[in-house]
């Protein structure tokens, strides 16, 4: 009987966790005998949703499809979602697109069912806010500004509120007024508004950046309140905690991640954010036959004590090694650490250009008009996935290396 792996999610980890994973058992094809080794995806949908594109405009063609490519690199997909993990018994509950329930066994398991945005009891919050954070999220949001061009022109109309002042909330409010003024007239005067609860704008993104999207803010005329949030929302405007009332019809939720619930069926520690903290060959280590990776897991990405962040920059090369790590477990290799010293952020700021900073205190690399280039190259170029089997063996390789990302992105390179 082959030995199974079963790979929850197909995001850019759970992607690359399985192509990596077939990469190392048809390398190692004399260590089999008779026992073959098979690998098995679990999703929704044979998609790759790429997520970090949800701001732009055209959210719905916002995907890749994974069909042919598993096909092609023979990792097996079962359309399905899961919703128990049975670790003492190595099972999974899941059910299918039908309603129909069903048990799978594993030798193997790797959790990359990725993250979700968090909802806090916000009086009105789900009933009159949007978010983009799934495809069908962002969609309707996009329906939803284009709706405005219907109704009769008035400030609320006119206005966006964004609740988080963070990596998501900065690219989308950059990105809004063009968007909007293209729907609703070029001479149109909108009004797009961050509010976010710390005293600064993109707490987690640092200092030395921290100018760039001031500037870039006020350029592209976006407003930021700061050190206050939403304490209600209703069908016409919200309210913040400060007592100010705002009046407008297009509320969007960005502040705050967390883990998929999965991963609190998997005895171990978790930090902050749900997600399980793993050892730095990816193994859960009060599960010993489970793997986590991409926003699931929370690893050691050097020595300096800097851990990984719910980003694709991270995903990928955790589903890498996890791929790696996974397979190479059952045919008893030796594992590969995770390591990730170098860290690269690139920020798109709207009409104003984008900004690449380098390194966890995000040096500013470069910033402006022309930096663009490499933001578009980033969205609609890198973080696809190849369309032959022998391209994404490459690229699942954890010592694979890219020429052409170095061109754009690499300081030492420019």
């Amino acid at each position: 009987m082959a030995k199974k792996i079963v790979i929850i999610g197909s995001g850019f980890a759970g992607l690359w966790t399985a192509i990596g994973a077939k990469r190392v058992i048809d390398l190692n094809r004399n260590l089999l005998s008779d026992q073959d080794i098979e690998v098995l995806v679990i999703a929704p949908e044979p998609k790759l949703v790429i997520r970090p594109r949800l701001y732009e405009s055209n959210a719905a063609n916002m995907s890749a499809p994974l069909g042919e490519l598993f096909a092609a690199t023979g990792v097996r997909f079962t359309q399905g979602i899961v919703h128990a993990i049975q670790t003492e018994k190595k099972k999974i509950e899941m059910i299918n697109m039908a309603g129909v329930s069903s048990i799978l066994s594993y030798d193997k398991l790797v959790l990359a069912a990725g993250s979700r945005l968090v909802r806090p009891e916000v009086p009105g919050l789900r009933d009159h806010a949007f978010s983009i954070d799934t495809i069908q999220e962002a969609s309707t949001l996009e329906a939803h500004l284009r709706h405005l061009a219907a109704l009769p022109p008035t400030q609320a109309r006119n206005t966006v509120v964004i609740c988080g002042g963070g990596f998501t909330g900065v690219e989308l409010a950059t990105e809004l007024p063009r968007r909007l003024r293209a729907i609703l007239g070029l001479d149109t005067k909108v009004r797009v508004i961050i509010v976010e609860r710390s005293d600064v704008i993109g707490p987690s993104l640092g200092e030395n950046v921290r100018p760039i999207i001031t500037k870039a803010l006020e350029d592209v005329e976006v407003e930021v309140k700061l050190g206050t949030t939403i304490k209600s929302v209703d069908a016409r405007g919200i309210v913040t905690t400060e007592g100010e009332r705002i009046e407008t019809l297009s509320v969007v939720w960005t502040a705050g991640m967390e883990a998929t619930p999965l991963t609190k069926q998997i005895p171990g520690e978790k930090d902050s954010m749900g997600r399980l903290i793993v050892d730095r060959n990816l193994r859960v280590p009060s599960s010993t036959d489970i793997f986590a990776t991409g926003d699931a897991a929370s690893a050691l990405t050097d020595n300096e004590g800097n851990y990984t962040i719910m980003s694709c920059q991270h995903a990928i090369p955790l589903g890498r090694i996890s791929g790696y790590n996974v397979a190479a477990d059952l045919l008893k290799l030796e594992l590969r650490p995770y390591e990730q010293p170098n860290y690269e952020t690139c920020l798109d700021l709207g009409a104003w250009g984008s900004v690449i900073t380098w390194g966890w205190q995000r040096r500013v690399m470069k910033s402006g008009a022309t930096v663009k280039e490499a933001k578009e190259f980033v969205n609609r170029i890198l973080i696809y996935p190849p369309t032959t089997a022998a391209k994404a063996f490459a690229f699942s390789d954890p010592d694979w290396v890219s020429p052409t990302t170095k061109t754009y992105l690499d300081p030492v390179q420019n």
